[in-house]
């Protein structure tokens, strides 16, 4: 069941929490809920889940672009670790999540048992990033979620192999359904807010990825990813040989996470922290 807590500046954060165990802090990606991590849920060891929408996001209240930036949403994300008394946590960070948690490992690393990265790096290709730009803010011209689903393999051909209900579960998963038509789960202003941080999110960003130093780290790739490349990838695996590593055939970004190859790395990730 969704609960929530006040952040410092009054927004009211929703979240769950789920399970027992060792605490897995889950981060979606830009526009995502913790939605995001459905699929994968029923498959992991046991463990304790929390999920998070961001400011702007789902439950969430919206809080304008200003405030929907990464700092800001690492510190909701640690003020969510005081208000259920967790001292440390791993994380599983996708996309979005992945830079909150290299920015986490760099401000507040005793709080961090580990870092499992779905899809993202210290170097994000321009293309991706464009991508992801053309489509921020704005509500799908399908009018339902049927349409939508039957619109998606066109539009993501980088995913292979993908069943009709997974699709549909998707389109259902991230857009809600209205009278006037579909709509996004989040605040529109956060087109703002991504062009203004494209400059940055442009650079290299390696001393946020050299700041997991000493903390265990894991890494899936979309091998169809157009925003990690593989050449990000193998400076990542240089730079940490000790980095879990896996790649996710047929998937671009991002992998949805219960693909075998993905549950695989995450089980051991845990492993290698409980």
């Amino acid at each position: 069941m969704t609960q929530s807590f006040t952040a410092d500046d009054g927004a009211r954060i929703a979240y769950d929490d789920h399970g027992t165990g060792l605490p897995l802090l889950c981060l979606s990606g830009l526009t995502r809920t913790m939605g995001d991590f459905a699929y994968m849920m029923p498959h992991l060891p046991p463990c304790r889940v929390i999920r998070m929408d961001y400011r702007g996001r789902g439950a969430s209240d919206f809080t304008g672009a200003e405030t929907y930036t990464v700092p800001r949403e690492a510190q909701d994300a640690l003020q969510l670790l005081d208000h259920l008394g967790l001292a440390k946590v791993a994380v599983l960070g996708t996309s979005r999540g992945g830079l909150i948690g290299m920015y986490l490992a760099a401000i507040a690393k005793d709080r961090v048992m580990g870092l499992c990265l779905n899809d993202v790096g210290p170097k994000l290709e321009m293309a991706g990033l464009h991508r992801i730009q053309d489509f921020v803010g704005r509500n799908p011209a399908a009018k339902t979620l049927d349409q939508l689903a039957a619109a998606l393999p066109s539009s993501l051909p980088e995913f292979e192999g993908v069943p009709e209900s997974r699709w549909r579960e998707e389109a259902a998963l991230h857009y809600r359904v209205t009278p006037e038509g579909l709509r996004i789960t989040y605040d529109p202003a956060l087109h703002e807010s991504f062009k203004a941080a494209l400059p940055a999110a442009a650079k290299d960003a390696w001393p946020l990825f050299e700041a997991t130093r000493g903390l265990p780290l894991a890494l899936i790739r979309g091998a169809n990813s157009d925003l990690l490349s593989p050449e990000t990838a193998a400076e990542m695996r240089r730079r940490r040989p000790d980095m879990l590593f896996a790649e996710v055939p047929g998937r671009g970004h991002i992998p949805f996470l219960d693909e075998p190859e993905a549950l695989d790395l995450l089980k051991r990730f845990l492993a290698m922290l409980d």
